[in-house]
């Protein structure tokens, strides 16, 4: 039972990140870096601390104990996932649903499983898995052997994208994906999903607030909560300063008060999207609870996103007017990067 409710949660999870830039679609008038950020202010700033208040009565209080290496190492993780979910915005908006979360995603599901084991190798811990074990354990060789299938499945969703912009016209791309460009898609999907699989660590780095709120007998299933408001403060600041600057460059301030726009509707399908978003960790982190193992809970994420996502890719016709050869391509690349997912699966299973 525990392991059902751990997957149902995932799935609720994986359908809010899959879906929360579906409301971005609805807002009219606004630069991307406008309505980005306007989003990210209710999933980074406002909606964590509101979350954490109604689920962990007293979680400021942790958070003022905690020692100031942990509160340090979750900041720093945030702020390097945060340039990770800023290039994931400028991936979708450059490749569509179907593609662009196939590529960060598959990114981010090698790398979440690779990233604390790469550090743990530099600073040994006890308790703590480094690269070397993974490589001299069976466990671990199962864990590279998923993360070398999901690169193939990234690679084949490239080709499969490159297949597109070979066979479409210009105005069927930009008709089925407003900015489609496949070279800027890719670069900044690959960034993405690698500084997007440090959201895993930093949740790693402040499980000793997870911990003392269970132990201040805190209901289990919401623990990362408290971690989640310090977290996304990193997130928060990368994404906030670099959409300054564009807003700058671009002289698009305006856009928040531009009457000319349906304002009250930008804010509110911005904030939806931002409160969608924060969703998914939010389920997240009560499916961790039930499953009880953060790599195998991170892949089985990273699953059910790629999967709604690209649902989403189907209902938008994202790859409607490609041949049957390009649609069989990226079917291929999604299957092998889900493949790869239960391949670290098993692996970490093992573990």
């Amino acid at each position: 039972m525990q392991l059902l409710l751990g997957v149902i949660f995932h799935f609720i999870g994986g359908f809010a990140s899959g879906s929360f830039y579906i409301p971005f679609k609805k807002v009219s008038g606004w630069s991307w870096e406008s309505y980005w950020i306007v989003g990210g202010v209710f999933s980074w700033l406002i909606v964590p601390p509101l979350a954490a208040w109604l689920t962990l009565p007293g979680f400021s209080e942790i958070i003022s104990t905690t020692s100031p290496q942990v509160i340090l190492w979750t900041i720093a993780f945030g702020v390097l996932w945060g340039m990770g979910g800023l290039t994931y915005g400028l991936g979708v908006r450059y490749l569509g649903m179907s593609l662009g979360n196939s590529v960060v995603l598959g990114f981010c599901s090698a790398f979440g499983a690779l990233v604390p084991s790469v550090y743990y190798n530099l600073s040994p811990a006890e308790g703590k898995t480094s690269f070397t074990d993974m490589i001299s354990s069976t466990w671990g060789q199962v864990v590279l052997l998923g993360v070398l299938v999901c690169l193939l499945g990234i690679y084949i969703c490239g080709r499969a994208g490159m297949m597109k912009e070979k066979e479409l016209s210009e105005a069927v791309k930009k008709k089925s994906i407003a900015e489609f460009n496949l070279s800027k898609g890719l670069i900044v999907a690959i960034a993405s999903g690698i500084l997007s699989s440090c959201f895993n660590f930093g949740i790693e780095a402040g499980k000793p607030m997870a911990e003392m709120a269970v132990t201040n007998g805190a209901n289990p299933l919401f623990q990362n909560n408290v971690t989640y408001v310090v977290l996304l403060c990193g997130g928060l600041a990368t994404n906030l300063i670099w959409c300054l600057i564009l807003n700058t460059r671009n002289k698009t301030f305006g856009d928040y008060s531009n009457s000319t726009t349906p304002l009250a509707s930008n804010y509110f399908f911005a904030a939806l999207a931002g409160i969608t978003w924060f969703l998914q960790f939010f389920f997240y982190g009560m499916g961790e609870s039930k499953l009880g193992n953060g790599a195998s809970s991170w892949i089985l994420h990273m699953a059910f996103i790629i999967i709604i996502a690209n649902v989403w890719g189907i209902i938008l016709r994202e790859w409607k007017d490609v041949s049957k050869k390009t649609k069989t391509t990226i079917l291929l690349g999604i299957t092998t990067i889900l493949l790869s997912v239960l391949i670290v699966g098993v692996g970490n299973s093992l573990k």
